[in-house]
């Protein structure tokens, strides 16, 4: 396998800087720094002198902490937040492998993160950065990106907590795939390459092309030919990375609304497929009259039209048809998600929503509250902040449900070219590529509001930085799998209800 350090592509060179972006920078106030009086020097400076206390090699150590959590009560304290008849649907996607355990372990390496190194440089975290939680979206300009999808977890604070999730995410998933240590080790060296290369060209640039770079799909594919053209890559892995991408465009609504939906006693309906998709009927308290349950949709539409900033907007143009809970993920599992189908004014010009329970971030215990009392907003806002484009339909709702409880939502499209890659499918080479994508992708998302050039020059030029992580990598991993056989413990013994199959 071709080593990480040898000559390649630069994939940070061809993360674009869109000049006719229409993106525009919103100022946070956790965000607000006095770092724009800070001359370039003396944020290199600065970045440097941060080694002194957090030595690059000290990311490589992994050692669980005397008065470690049982992460098993970590996930039975999420619980109790949780849907209880999904909660087991959740356990059950957790058992299948180690692999699915670290997805719905965001919550137990936060904590385990929270003592480790840090340079003391913040920026928006996405909070669960996994491997999986990157893919490919369709900006409002019809544009196909590249970029990180999911930001449930996001809050502002050191950019080493989203780098180690990453890159244990790629050593996880190795193992699991069968991958020589070899194989896993230059995989997971290729993604903090990337990471500490982008971040260093992103310590280069002004503000403003710092914030337009994204990763478009026609240099993602120009990548992959190039890669090919180069012998890294294989013809099929090509043809298989291109297959994602048409997957990907034949994502809209048209095409959810034969999958989703079907005619029921003449009538649009989202079709039942318990437990994973229930008509909103079926999940009301029971005795919830007509008129109640129409009051609580006006609101919730009316609650989520307020946070879309335009005044006149698309949404305008839609009537409410149906809605109806659905199961999605592995670490959401259990939260509340809602669908819903919406019609304009020609019924072949459908719009699917999902509105999508937002709690607290799994890292607030570990670096403080939000600053925003609305956690749909904190996720809007993060996404807003760490993503190239974001959604036209990106808004948030505070609603008080049908059971008296009052509960925090973001809305978002539910199919807009939406893509993943099969990671079951990857080969080493294709693996190492992915890292890289997903490296130079969180680094620029890093960059958008973060001290980047600190950051750039405490990374440095040499690789110190590239090797501690794949150290860390393996040490979580091996953790990783100490709580995963804890976990199916817990299941077998009866602590914990796990449904499989679903």
């Amino acid at each position: 396998m071709t080593s990480p350090t040898q000559s390649r592509t630069t994939l940070s060179s061809v993360i674009s800087s869109a000049r006719d972006a229409k993106a525009h920078p919103r100022t946070s106030p956790a965000s607000a720094r006095e770092s724009v009086h800070v001359s370039h020097k003396e944020w290199a400076a600065q970045g440097k002198a941060a080694r002194r206390d957090a030595p690059r090699s000290s990311h490589a150590k992994w050692e669980p902490a005397a008065n470690r959590p049982d992460p098993v009560a970590l996930l039975e304290e999420q619980a109790e937040s949780r849907v209880p008849e999904l909660v087991p649907i959740r356990h059950g996607r957790m058992l299948v492998s180690p692999s699915t355990f670290y997805r719905g372990a965001a919550f137990i390496m936060a904590a385990d993160l929270a003592p480790t190194p840090v340079s003391g440089f913040e920026v928006q975290l996405c909070g669960d950065a996994h491997l999986l939680n990157f893919g490919l979206f369709a900006s409002p300009e019809r544009q196909m990106l590249f970029d990180i999808n999911d930001f449930d977890e996001t809050l502002p604070g050191p950019w080493e907590w989203d780098v180690k999730r990453l890159a244990a995410s790629f050593e996880v998933a190795g193992r699991d795939l069968g991958f020589s240590p070899s194989d896993r080790r230059d995989i997971v060296t290729a993604g903090a390459h990337e990471y500490r290369d982008a971040m260093r060209r992103a310590a280069q640039m002004g503000a403003l092309e710092a914030w337009y770079a994204h990763l478009s799909v026609d240099d993602m594919m120009s990548l992959i030919k190039a890669e090919v053209r180069d012998k890294r890559l294989s013809k099929k892995e090509a043809k298989e990375a291109a297959g994602v991408v048409a997957k990907a465009r034949s994502r809209v609504h048209s095409r959810a609304l034969t999958r989703l939906a079907g005619e029921v006693d003449g009538r649009l309906r989202i079709v039942a497929v318990p437990p994973l998709i229930v008509p909103i009927d079926d999940v009301l308290p029971p005795g919830t009259a007509r008129m109640e349950k129409e009051a609580w949709l006006r609101e919730l539409f009316q609650s989520y039209r307020h946070s879309l900033a335009q005044r006149h907007h698309p949404i305008e143009e839609f009537r409410y048809v149906d809605g109806a809970r659905k199961v999605v993920g592995v670490g959401s599992v259990g939260t509340r998600a809602w669908i819903f189908l919406l019609l304009g004014r020609q019924r072949q010009a459908p719009l699917f929503l999902q509105a999508k329970e937002a709690q607290a971030s799994v890292l607030e215990r570990f670096v403080g509250m939000s600053e925003y009392a609305n956690h749909g907003q904190r996720v809007v806002e993060g996404q807003r902040l760490m993503q190239a484009a974001s959604d036209i339909f990106l808004g948030w709702l505070r609603l008080k449900s049908l059971d008296g409880k009052t509960r925090d939502f973001y809305v978002r499209q539910l199919h807009d070219w939406k893509g993943s890659v099969n990671v079951d499918a990857f080969r080493a080479p294709g693996a190492t590529l992915y890292a890289r994508l997903c490296g130079a992708t969180l680094a620029r998302a890093h960059a958008r509001l973060g001290d980047r050039v600190a950051i750039a020059s405490y990374l440095g030029r040499g690789d110190a930085f590239d090797k501690a992580i794949a150290a860390f990598s393996v040490s979580y991993a091996d953790q990783n799998e100490r709580d995963y056989k804890a976990f199916a413990k817990a299941v077998k013994s009866g602590r914990l209800n796990a449904e499989t199959g679903l």
